[in-house]
């Protein structure tokens, strides 16, 4: 017998959330890891807010959202609150019941601003690897290290001499034209009664002017960003296109290849190796343990290795064709090969935050801020591994 098409509304709705949800669903395993680990940041949370004025919304609602959005690929917190508004798997992730209201995007992004920090980032990344299930997958004696370049959200447009002034007015033909003194000035033969004056025209700022970069010469010690100073102009590699960005990198225990530390600072020749050992340092604090570290040609340098050496950690460094820090003593053991193997796997997380997380480019300015989404997205980079990591 043949179905009717015919849409009739309920009165009383009996949806429950948790039945809904798949028991195999992935999301499952890392809402149940995140719960737990946010349960062991109670004090910490605690400290950030008074007793008094209106509640804000609940820390531990403002992480799984943001992980949320970094999980999948929601590029904007309007179309967030969008898709939570009507998904039922995004409003059981979160906690939200399904006659709960969704929050305002704006009111939701300033309390995530005020919350997740690049501290309680590093926290809530250290308390999900502290996990009694996700613990026993890290290993405490290898690791690797490597960075790579976080775009800027800002344009080579706004990188500018540091004593220089932007010209007032757009030269696009098609602009409207500013105002002139006539238009701007007030009539005095025909005076206005009202109780307060008119606010006056103002003239329109400078956007998207046509700039010809042409024989002008750029660097970052006479030009800034005006639109983000904290970026800075650079290249990784010979031959390509510099462009405003950060420098973002991370710690990989290589084991499972999981992300142990997550750093982020301005683009240099020197920001590679000075952010390792801040890694290392910050993840095992006066260890006397011998361990290894896996990297790249860039961090062949006499410095650093020399650094690594007196925190007694066996540097297993590709080796450059000359003027090498590294050489037999460390190279003959098969361990060495087995860490320049293990290295390259460091390669998975960035492309992963670049094509997944949305870091390919960042959406925030300043340095705090992109830290602290970095940070957070490899966090959620290692839950998405977690599922089939504890499921083998």
């Amino acid at each position: 017998m043949r179905g009717t098409d015919e849409a009739s509304g309920s009165l009383f709705s009996y949806v429950d959330l948790e039945e809904r949800v798949p028991e195999r669903h992935p999301l499952r395993l890392i809402r149940r890891i995140v719960n737990d680990a946010l349960a062991s940041l109670d004090v910490e949370f605690d400290a950030l807010y008074t007793d008094f004025g209106r509640p804000s919304i609940a820390p531990e609602r403002l992480i799984r959202a943001s992980l949320l959005q970094i999980l999948f690929s929601i590029r904007s917190e309007r179309q967030l609150m969008e898709q939570m508004n009507y998904n039922l798997l995004f409003r059981w992730f979160v906690g939200l019941g399904i006659d709960d209201r969704v929050w305002v995007p704006t009111v939701f992004s300033k309390n995530r601003d005020r919350l997740l920090t690049t501290e309680m980032s590093r926290k809530v990344m250290a308390a999900i690897l502290s996990h009694p299930e996700v613990k026993p997958l890290l290993s405490d004696e290898h690791f690797s290290v490597d960075g790579t370049l976080i775009k800027a959200w800002a344009s080579m447009k706004s990188f500018q001499p540091k004593d220089s002034t932007p010209p007032p007015y757009d030269d696009d033909p098609g602009a409207p034209s500013p105002p002139s003194a006539e238009e701007t000035s007030p009539d005095s033969s025909q005076p206005q009664q009202t109780e307060t004056p008119p606010m006056p025209d103002t003239p329109r700022q400078t956007r998207n002017a046509e700039v010809n970069f042409r024989g002008e010469k750029r660097s970052n010690a006479t030009h800034a960003s005006v639109t983000d100073p904290d970026a800075r102009l650079y290249k990784k590699a010979p031959g390509a296109a510099a462009m405003l960005c950060f420098m973002g990198h991370t710690l990989m225990e290589n084991r499972n290849g999981l992300i142990v530390q997550a750093e982020l600072n301005h683009a240099d020749g020197h920001g590679e190796r000075k952010a390792a050992l801040e890694m290392l340092n910050r993840h095992s604090p006066g260890s006397t343990r011998r361990l290894t570290l896996g990297a790249d040609k860039g961090y062949d340098s006499a410095d650093f290795i020399a650094a690594l050496r007196r925190m007694v950690v066996t540097p297993h460094v590709a080796q450059k064709a000359r003027h090498s820090a590294i050489d037999g003593r460390t190279t003959q053991h098969p361990g060495y090969a087995l860490s320049q193997r293990r290295r390259k796997k460091i390669e998975e997380p960035f492309g992963w935050a670049k094509t997944v997380g949305g870091m390919a480019q960042t959406l925030h300015r300043g340095l705090d801020r992109v830290r602290a989404t970095f940070t957070m997205t490899m966090a959620a980079c290692n839950l998405a591994r977690l599922p089939k990591l504890l499921a083998a």
